[in-house]
């Protein structure tokens, strides 16, 4: 008798996880602000307006202007914008393209660095599935990040194949959700669902947005393919043990904490023989380490 292999729901954090900046924010504002020829200011100084402009636009516009309808792109121009004014010397107007070209920074891979072999490691992981030594029978990928909407076009800078697929966005063709030539399968940004981790509604809206793609490849209802993702496994892959650990965790997902500097002593590492029992299993949401996405998905697939 032939014992069905299991499913796989992988999530990753985006922020910390997936890609960090270059350089710090703030560093990298003033790198362009004196590209643009303004100058007269310090990297301090500009770290200061920085964060009370961020603090203030939050508090008047939460959620990266969705709470009040503004959007997340006016959002960011009013964030460059307040940042900038203060040091702006004489009232000397600010450079036209500087919000420009600090808006494509930060929604591309211009300002960030990728974590190394992203693309070919997801890849991997996705082909393992036309493997006769597979692990998992189905794998979903999806991203559930604290986040404003630039997430996908960033990871689509980096040479991913990102589907459209995004919380509460309805798609007119659902037959877009059902491929499986996707890298990274749906998006579950804050900035769409309301809430930010560790709230676990958070997960539960990407464990809807499983349910859609599920559906839409098999050909099924929603109704239908509700009990079917409650067998599935969900590991959950972040950086921040206060929201992606605690909020995986409470939600009832496996939590894998990425530690490239292995700085957490008291977590396990994953290729500890005590961190799990069978092969392509997690046990009891307790946490794992891994130095690295590519170490996990050597473990999921059965390399190590």
């Amino acid at each position: 008798m032939t014992i069905p292999k299991p499913n796989l729901l992988l999530c990753f954090d985006a922020f910390g996880t997936l890609f960090k900046p270059k350089q710090t924010v703030a560093l990298q504002y003033a790198e362009v602000a004196r590209q643009c020829g303004l100058t007269g200011f310090t990297d301090s100084e500009l770290q200061s307006t920085l964060k009370a402009a961020i603090r203030g636009e939050s508090k008047q516009n939460p959620n990266y202007g969705k709470a009040t309808g503004l959007g997340a792109t006016k959002w960011w121009t009013n964030v460059i914008h307040n940042t900038f004014t203060p040091l702006s010397k004489d009232g000397q107007a600010l450079p036209t393209d500087l919000a420009p070209k600090l808006l494509h920074r930060f929604a591309s891979k211009e300002g960030y660095d990728v974590e190394p072999g992203l693309v070919s490691t997801l890849r991997a992981l996705k082909q393992q599935q036309d493997s006769p030594e597979k692990r998992f029978d189905k794998i979903v990928i999806g991203v559930v990040t604290n986040s404003d909407d630039r997430v996908p076009s960033i990871l689509s800078s980096f040479g991913l194949n990102v589907s459209p697929m995004r919380y509460g966005t309805q798609i007119d063709d659902i037959a877009t959700t059902s491929r499986l030539d996707y890298d990274v399968d749906f998006h579950c940004m804050s900035y769409d669902v309301g809430v930010e981790k560790p709230d676990k509604r958070i997960f539960e809206s990407a464990e809807h947005m499983l349910a859609q793609v599920v559906a839409a490849r098999n050909g099924k209802s929603l109704a239908e393919t509700e009990a079917d993702i409650k067998t599935w496994e969900k590991v959950y892959v972040g950086d921040e043990h206060g929201k992606d650990v605690v909020g995986a965790t409470n939600a009832g997902w496996d939590p894998v904490l990425l530690d490239a500097n292995e700085a957490s002593e008291d977590v396990p590492r994953l290729a500890d023989p005590h961190s799990h029992t069978m092969a392509g299993s997690f046990v009891g949401h307790s946490v794992v380490k891994v130095v690295s996405i590519r170490e996990l998905v050597m473990w999921l697939t059965g390399r190590v």
